[in-house]
């Protein structure tokens, strides 16, 4: 079909240039026809060239935006790893900061802060339900002299080894924490005195049977306890007075031994 049209344009174009037909009343509206048709060839073959010159401004315009938008979304995706790593280093830091308030730094045991938190839960869920529960305080016997004849770094690692005899010991809703120095206070819900007196023995004798070697020396430790269950219309603070006074008791008693609060 094109090569037709070429053909035919050859024609027209040859017997205009001979000039035979001039005389023809044809000739003339020929002649304008076919420069009108040159004219339009030229306009169409002008705006072809513009639309192709579009269609590739388009079609590079399209592949720049395509561009732009996939390094979006990777500089998006780059963000959001680095928010989900941020948000887990915030939770792990938050874990890291709720566990150093509420537990001690050297046994890892709970604090007296989170002690006080517990003891304070339990007196109100005495007072709603009348559920027993005691307390016993632990005090390491002659821990001073540990410190003053191996140092105190040895004394920090006997510490640590107390801890983890009595967190093994106690039983699994009990609450084991450090009070404050060498002393140690236990919490045991659902618990009177006489059977929290047995559970504290078996605590006495497992510690009784700890040894830390300290280079070539064998070095052994003692704890004496003292336990009181808590009374109606009493406050933490005087429970904990209550096993405080008993704990006294043991050590005038001898130490390593266990007493009873019975005022």
């Amino acid at each position: 079909m094109k090569a037709s049209k070429e053909g035919l344009e050859v024609q027209i174009q040859t017997l205009l240039d001979s000039g035979e037909h001039e005389d023809s009343p044809l000739s003339a509206p020929l002649r304008e026809l076919w420069t009108a048709h040159q004219d339009l060839a030229r306009r169409i073959d002008r705006i072809s060239h513009i639309s192709d010159g579009f269609q590739s401004l388009a079609k590079q315009r399209e592949q720049s935006l395509t561009e732009r938008l996939n390094k979006q979304l990777r500089q998006l995706e780059k963000v959001a790893r680095i928010s989900d790593r941020y948000q887990n280093m915030m939770r792990d830091l938050n874990e890291a900061l709720r566990e150093a308030s509420t537990h001690d730094a050297l046994t890892g045991l709970a604090n007296r802060r989170l002690l006080v938190e517990k003891l304070k839960k339990e007196v109100e869920r005495y007072a709603r339900y009348q559920r027993p529960f005691s307390i016993a305080m632990l005090d390491v016997d002659h821990f001073k002299g540990i410190n003053d004849r191996y140092g105190h770094e040895v004394g920090d690692g006997a510490l640590i080894e107390i801890a983890r005899v009595l967190d093994a010991e106690i039983r699994e809703n009990d609450l084991c924490g450090r009070w404050g120095g060498e002393e140690f206070l236990i919490l045991l819900p659902e618990t009177g005195d006489q059977a929290a007196g047995l559970v504290m023995e078996r605590v006495r004798n497992a510690v009784e049977r700890l040894t830390i070697r300290v280079q070539d020396e064998s070095v052994y430790m003692t704890v004496s306890i003292g336990v009181a269950e808590h009374r109606k219309e009493s406050s933490y603070s005087d429970t904990i007075s209550r096993a405080d006074h008993a704990l006294l008791v043991a050590k005038r008693g001898g130490r390593n031994q266990l007493s009873t609060a019975t005022d």
